[in-house]
Formats: C-alpha cells, sequence, structure tokens
C-alpha cells in the first residue's frame, strides 16, 4: 500500500508533518481528516508530485460572495473565536454558525469556506477567496494566527477591532446627519418660497410701484427668484425654458456623481483627499480618523505577528485614504531598505511630530504594537472632543445663517411696501 506524506493543521491551527497509508490520494485525503486534521499538502512518498487537497471543494458560484455587511463579519470573527477557545474543530465551528445565519448571501459563503477547509485548505486560504465579503486585515490576521497557534486570540482581536473602526464610523455619521436633515430641509423650503412665492411678490410691488426703482436688496432677490423661478434665456429645451430650480435640485446628485468616477483612478482619489486634508476644521478631522485608523490597524496586525512590511502592505491597502496610504508606501520602501520607521514617518509631514516620536519610542522598546494602539486611543478621544466641539459650532452658525437669509428675504419685501405707504401717507 502506498505511503503519503502530508502536512496538516489540527484544530489549533498548528501545523502537522506525519505519514499515512492509503491506497489513493483521496483515501489519504480522507484518514487524514478523519483524525481530525486539515491537510495543506498531501504526495506518495518518493514521487515529486504534490497532490492538492482539493478533491472536496465544490466549484464556487459565479458572485456567491457578495459583499457583506461589517456587523455580520464581527459577530461571526467574534462568536468563531468563542467556538475555537472552547476547543471546536474549526469544521465544526463553520458548520454551526452556517447553520445559524439567515438565509442569504454570507449564509453561502461560510458554507463554501467550510467545503474549502474539509478539501484541505486553510482558513485563511478560505476566507481568502472571498475578498468581497472578508478583506485583507481579517485574512491577513487568520493567517498569522494560523501560524503561531492562537486562532482563538486573533479572531477576538480582529472583532474587537472592527467593533472600535465601527463606533468610530457610526459617531462620525450620526454627529452629520442632524446638520444634513436641516441644512436640507432649509435649503429645500428657501427653494420653494423662491420659485413659487416670491414672484407672486415681484409682479405685485412692480405695479404698486408704477415704475419706480425698488431698493437693491429686492432688486437682488427678485433677480434671484427670477432666475430660481424661469432660469437664464439660454435655458431652453425644444421651447420650454428650464428653471433654475431644476438645475439647484440636480446639482448635489451630478456632483457625487463625478466624485464617484473621480474615485475610481487612484490619481483622481489623491486629489480629493489631498482638498479634504487641507478644507478648515474638517481637514484635521479627516486627517485624525485617518490616523486612528492606519495605527489601530497596523498596530493589530504587528501583535497579530504578522510582518512590519506585510503589515504595512494590508494597511496601506485599507488606509482609506491616498494621502496616508502613500506616506505608508514610503515608510515601507524605507523599511526595507534598512531605515527605521520612525524616521520616514516624520520626514513626511503627514502626521504630527507626537506620532512619529511614540512610533520611535516604540521601536526603542519593542513594543512598537502597543504604542501604535496608544496612539489609535488617544487620537479616537481627540476625535470625540472634535466632533462635540463642531457639533457645538454648527448649530449656532445654521440657526444664525438662516436668520441673515429670511431677514433679507423679509426686508427685500417690506422695504417697498413701507415705501409705498410713506407715498400714500404723504399723499
Amino acid at each position: 500500500m502506498p505511503t503519503f506524506k502530508y502536512e496538516a493543521l489540527d484544530s489549533q491551527g498548528v501545523g502537522i508533518k506525519d505519514e499515512v497509508e492509503a491506497l489513493s490520494d483521496k483515501e489519504a485525503i480522507s484518514k487524514i481528516r478523519n483524525m481530525g486534521y486539515f491537510p495543506t499538502k498531501v504526495r506518495v512518498r518518493g514521487a515529486g508530485r504534490k497532490v492538492a487537497a482539493k478533491a472536496a471543494r465544490p466549484a464556487h458560484r459565479r458572485g456567491a460572495g457578495g459583499k457583506v455587511r461589517v456587523k455580520y463579519i464581527t459577530q461571526f470573527a467574534r462568536q468563531l473565536s468563542t467556538l475555537q477557545d472552547a476547543g471546536l474543530p474549526i469544521l465544526r465551528s463553520l458548520r454551526i454558525l452556517q447553520e445559524q445565519q439567515k438565509a442569504g448571501t454570507f449564509k453561502r459563503v461560510i458554507g463554501y469556506v467550510a467545503d474549502d477547509i474539509e478539501g484541505g485548505s486553510t482558513l485563511s486560504e478560505a476566507l481568502g477567496r472571498f475578498p468581497r465579503s472578508f478583506n485583507r486585515l481579517l485574512v491577513s490576521m487568520v493567517a498569522a494566527g494560523e501560524t503561531g497557534g492562537v486562532l482563538d486570540l486573533i479572531l477576538s482581536r480582529v472583532a474587537d477591532f472592527m467593533e472600535k473602526a465601527q463606533k468610530l464610523k457610526s459617531r462620525v455619521i450620526s454627529a452629520m446627519v442632524y446638520p444634513i436633515v436641516v441644512l436640507s430641509a432649509a435649503f429645500l423650503i428657501l427653494l420653494l418660497l423662491m420659485w413659487k412665492v416670491i414672484p407672486e411678490f415681484t409682479t405685485v410691488l412692480t405695479e404698486m410701484r408704477e415704475g419706480a426703482e425698488l431698493p437693491k436688496i429686492t432688486q437682488v432677490v427678485f433677480a434671484i427668484s427670477n432666475w430660481i423661478a424661469y432660469g437664464p434665456e439660454w435655458a431652453v429645451i425644444r421651447g420650454v425654458r428650464i428653471p433654475g430650480a431644476v438645475a439647484l435640485l440636480g446639482v448635489p446628485f451630478i456632483v457625487i456623481f463625478l466624485i464617484r468616477i473621480i474615485k475610481h483612478f487612484r490619481p483622481g482619489r489623491l486629489v480629493l483627499d489631498t482638498i479634504k486634508l487641507k478644507l478648515p476644521i474638517i481637514g484635521q478631522l479627516s486627517a485624525k480618523i485617518s490616523v486612528t485608523r492606519w495605527t489601530r490597524t497596523l498596530g493589530t496586525l504587528i501583535s497579530a505577528g504578522v510582518s512590519i512590511l506585510d503589515a504595512l502592505n494590508v494597511t496601506r491597502e485599507t488606509a482609506g485614504n491616498e494621502v496616508f496610504a502613500n506616506m505608508l508606501g514610503n515608510v515601507h520602501d524605507s523599511i526595507r531598505q534598512g531605515d527605521t520607521f520612525a524616521g520616514p514617518l516624520r520626514h513626511s509631514k503627514t502626521v504630527d511630530l507626537i506620532v512619529a516620536n511614540m512610533v520611535a519610542v516604540g521601536e526603542e522598546t519593542g513594543d512598537l504594537d502597543k504604542m501604535l494602539l496608544k496612539v489609535a486611543d488617544n487620537y479616537d478621544e481627540q476625535v470625540d472632543v472634535m466632533v462635540a466641539s463642531l457639533m457645538s459650532m454648527l448649530e449656532p452658525i445654521m440657526i444664525i445663517g438662516l436668520g441673515v437669509i429670511v431677514l433679507t428675504i423679509v426686508l427685500s419685501i417690506f422695504l417697498p411696501m413701507i415705501g409705498i405707504i410713506t407715498e400714500l401717507s404723504a399723499a
């Protein structure tokens, strides 16, 4: 009976090399799985040919690995960590998680991942086949956990990282909802007022003044209202004059469409991100959010045992800002050439000096991962303070701005009426 050499992982992700007797490669793979191991390489002893452990892997349906919400990925990582900590084999853990999922994309994806593992793949390899569901950060950390035999701990760290990142994103979004809703409602009300109401006053007041010149503020408001209600003279399509209100309503959609097109190209993203970082207040907030994101990502990867160069590659791709992605790319190249981390980080002038100094301390003490996570926590708190300050500033600014606009419209209507009343009283 032929003897097969194999490499496999046990339920804790520890690598194993051994031999097994079997009549065929399929039988060898089956025996290895029955022992509770997950084969990665199988070959006949004395033969150079490797038998890929893919016999049981089904063909994946095209489009099966759709986009999955971060909340579900976080729950998956947390629950899988718990099951691994309890000592369950990885395959059984995945089948349990598959069963408890509602019917949908993620249920199918977990099923395909389990099938791949049953066919001999490692968990990181199986997850890596679904990049739209599992990002490179998760896959890289799982691979590090398998290599170090601490998969349960790594999955728990991944879940913690995703929860913190999601909380940061939720805080920023929730802080922007209120001003966006208020400003949008105010814009629509003012647009309706200038489109439908003010033109009626224009006709009445012009007739009552009998050719007399209207106040300047009234002329300006009426000119804007006329443009919104009727549009420019050249904006005519098939004999119909297009109101300016239509253009104003369409501008936000056009801008969003153009931004999405620009973001498809890396130079376009770089330009947009550079402009965003130079904006007052918003630029500072964006920079702090980006620093929080890449330091937490990099610190988590390094603490999981991923090499600094591989960790920088993953962090660069998940930075979310092309300016910081370029900076991390330059740091990666400098480290590969023998430089330190803090040196090129300080010379980039993309981050505050305190970040470079803390990284330098982390390199000197051998606690780079802890220092990066401290930087992330520190900037996380600064983001909270800035968001709260921004909200406290936006409310009075919006109230004052809307008040000035309403006052301008009211004065433009009442000033001519006061003039008419004064003339009638004098007569």
